[in-house]
Formats: structure tokens, sequence, C-alpha cells
């Protein structure tokens, strides 16, 4: 089981994401490296932090 991460588009469409920004993953306060331990896609060149993403990211570690 992954979570998946989400990126706005053009009239507030959204899309799948390539992974989770480094942003979103300091709001959850989990490092880098543990993400990749837990097999979490991460996009290193989104700067971007959307809230969806750091709940969906909330969600997971509870499940874990």
């Amino acid at each position: 089981m992954s979570a998946q991460a989400t990126v706005a588009k053009k009239f507030g469409r959204t899309r799948r994401a390539r992974g989770f920004s480094r942003g979103e993953l300091r709001e959850v306060e989990l490092d880098f490296q543990r993400a990749l331990k837990l097999r979490l896609p991460i996009d290193k060149m989104r700067k971007t932090k959307r809230a969806e993403n750091v709940k969906a990211l909330k969600q997971f570690l509870r499940k874990k």
C-alpha cells in the first residue's frame, strides 16, 4: 500500500503527481531517508506543499 500525491492543473483540476515534495515530508516530520524506506514516491523537483498531500501522508503514517 502506498500513498498517492496530487498536483494542481489549470481550472482547479488535479492530477496524480510523481511523488511528494520535501516540504510535504517536512510538514509530517518525515525525513527523506525514512520516506525512501517506506517506499513513498518523492519528487525532488516539486516545491509546493498541498494540504491534500499532507493529509494523505498523515493517514498513511497512521496506518503504518
